[in-house]
C-alpha cells in the first residue's frame, strides 16, 4: 500500500485518466473528489461488498450508490 500526506486541494493521479482530490479537512474526517471515465466503478468498501452479494445491479445504480454518501 502507498501512503501519501495530502493537503486541503492537493491531488494525487493515478494512470492517466484517475484524480483523487482532498477537497476538506474536518476533524477525523477527510472530503475526497475522485475524477474518473465514467466506466471505471468506485465503490466505498461497505458498499462493495453489498455488490458482491448481489452482482446483477446495474452501472448506473453502482455510481447511485457511491454517489449516495456525498
Amino acid at each position: 500500500m502507498l501512503v501519501l500526506s495530502r493537503k486541503s486541494m492537493q491531488s494525487v493521479t493515478i494512470g492517466s485518466d484517475i484524480r483523487i482530490t482532498v477537497i476538506r479537512l474536518e476533524g477525523n474526517q477527510v472530503r475526497i473528489g475522485i475524477e474518473a471515465p465514467r466506466d471505471v466503478r468506485i465503490l466505498r468498501d461497505e458498499l462493495a461488498e453489498g455488490y458482491e452479494a448481489t452482482p446483477s445491479r446495474s452501472a448506473e445504480s453502482l455510481v447511485e450508490l457511491a454517489s449516495a454518501g456525498a
